[in-house]
């Protein structure tokens, strides 16, 4: 019987009282933003608002419970823009939204860094085997740099996967590993590159034992992309269904699909909180459209980050996903 996860693709927005204190604390300029060696009354004040995220997911009742990324001024560019081996340089538009992030340029061999490590590594105290590891993807982490170390974009990408791999082999003991990769809809690979960003993405998710789920979003993969992402040792792909539903679907019935889906249901940039029975009805028709296939495992999730609503929405986001996986799971039954 397919087993109903509720999760998210993390990057949380900050508590309203961790964004008071912490514009305080931090500054308003783009020297004050984390550079990965925050302390005293700045680490105090994540620490908390990690506390606070993690409550609210517990509390919803989710599936799975990431860490939050508060920390991640830079959004996905995190994992760069503290490195020692980075350089961050002008402000940069986030894809095509209003969100802004330094641009990380890479001016030396990328080394283990630790940074999302220990981050998990605190969240970890605070859950109880349900912990969900969150990372940008490979593609879409090379896609936001500026190499001036490796000269060519194959290389560059092989690095950015190799840095990720070790990042990941740090990390604590985690259920599920999300890589996020919209960039793999917003600027697609080329002949020959969707191939090796499949292979980089397949390194990256050699380096857990826990289920692997590459979560695109903001649109559907073009075929050939989608085709070379099931090479990949990954255990789900995610499906924005949000954004696009016609050739989510069309990709599912012409190339297959692994063995577990992740469906991206609910809106994680719009301030209206889908209801639960919505999201269950959904699921439904998805699995519909399929017909014949069945899945192990079904994770529910917003379609995008959430970082982008206030602060009370994304609360409610999270009861309305926890509720529409067991409506699910009994519906299934």
């Amino acid at each position: 019987m397919t087993e109903y996860v509720s999760t998210t693709p993390g990057l949380f927005p900050l508590p309203d009282w961790a964004k008071d204190d912490l514009s305080d604390l931090k500054g308003h300029q783009k020297h004050d933003l984390i550079g990965g060696d925050e302390g005293g009354e700045i680490a105090a004040a994540y620490e908390n608002a990690r506390s606070d995220v993690i409550e609210d997911q517990q509390n919803a009742g989710l599936d799975r419970i990431v860490e939050g990324q508060l920390r991640w001024d830079d959004m996905l560019a995190h994992p760069l823009a503290v490195h020692d081996a980075v350089e961050t340089r002008g402000i940069v538009r986030y894809y095509d939204n209003n969100n802004f992030y330094r641009e990380p340029v890479v001016s030396d061999d990328l080394e283990f860094s630790g940074d999302v490590a220990d981050e998990l590594e605190a969240a970890s105290e605070l859950t109880d085997g349900d912990l969900q590891a969150v990372l940008p993807g490979p593609y879409s982490l090379a896609d936001l740099a500026t190499d001036e170390q490796y000269g060519d974009e194959a290389a560059f990408l092989d690095a950015i996967a190799d840095f990720l791999a070790g990042e990941v082999d740090a990390f604590p003991a985690h259920e599920t590993l999300f890589l996020l990769e919209p960039s793999l809809v917003e600027e697609p690979p080329e002949d020959g590159a969707d191939e090796r960003a499949s292979e980089a993405i397949d390194r990256v998710a050699s380096a857990t034992d826990a289920d692997v789920v590459v979560q695109p979003y903001w649109g559907a993969l073009e075929e050939k992309v989608y085709a070379h992402l099931l090479d990949a040792d990954i255990d789900a792909v995610g499906f924005d269904f949000v954004a696009n539903q016609d050739d989510n679907i069309y990709n599912i019935q012409e190339y297959g699909a692994t063995g577990d889906i992740s469906l991206g249901l609910a809106d994680g940039q719009n301030t209206l909180v889908e209801d639960p029975e919505a999201i269950r009805d959904r699921v439904d028709w998805v699995e519909d459209q399929l017909q014949v296939t069945e899945f192990e495992t079904v994770y529910l999730t917003t379609n995008t980050e959430t970082f982008y609503l206030p602060y009370a929405k994304y609360q409610e986001k999270l009861e309305a996903l926890a509720e529409a996986a067991d409506l699910a799971e009994v519906t299934a039954a």
